[in-house]
């Protein structure tokens, strides 16, 4: 009978607690964009394959516990280059073994932009990369409006960090060592919101 009463005051504690969580809309103008360097040029690698979500505890935004995901696909990023394209999935990235790149954190401060529905962020948690997690802060916009949340960002990684050879264009032509991030996407509240 103790069980029973500790299981149904465990059911309304969390009834009780209000969450939110909003996920990506696949459906949004998503785009995540890697910017990389030689001494000639400059390349990007596009896609829109992004994932992810934000979830909250509490009835304000961001409040207690909290976490902040997202994941990109490799294999769809397009460079416009197509032997270019295979090379860095198969020789550089090897995504046969790691095909996902992910930020895993929680949002450990944000400030409000002036009287607007936009906030500074800075989340905080483990990049995955290559098989290897190093632990990062990456700042962000993100702002509320119409029902939709819109996640800006731009951040470096560096490819040493995450044991990757940085590749040559050429025999004599090497890829910068810094690879430029830049992240904007949608998300929407989730269907399965506990209030």
């Amino acid at each position: 009978m103790k069980k029973i009463i500790i299981l149904i005051l465990v059911l309304v504690i969390n009834t009780l607690t209000q969450a939110e969580e909003w996920d990506v809309k696949k459906d949004a103008k998503n785009s995540v964009k890697f910017t990389s360097s030689t001494t000639v040029l400059d390349f990007d690698g596009v896609t829109d394959k992004i994932d992810g979500y934000i979830y909250w505890e509490g009835d304000k935004i961001f409040s207690g516990k909290n976490e902040f995901y997202f994941e990109v696909d490799l294999n769809t990023v397009k460079t416009g280059i197509g032997k270019r394209d295979r090379d860095m999935r198969e020789d550089v990235l090897e995504t046969d073994k790691w095909p996902i790149t992910y930020f895993k954190g929680s949002i450990v401060s944000f400030i409000k932009i002036d009287s607007t529905n936009s906030y500074n962020i800075i989340a905080k948690g483990k990049m995955f990369i290559h098989g290897v997690e190093k632990e990062m802060e990456i700042p962000a916009v993100i702002k509320t409006q119409n029902g939709t949340m819109n996640v800006q960002t731009r951040f470096s990684v560096f490819l040493k960090d995450y044991k990757i050879k940085a590749p040559s264009l050429l025999a004599f032509i090497k890829v910068a060592e810094e690879i430029k991030l830049s992240l904007n996407f949608y998300l929407q509240k989730s269907a399965e919101k506990n209030n």
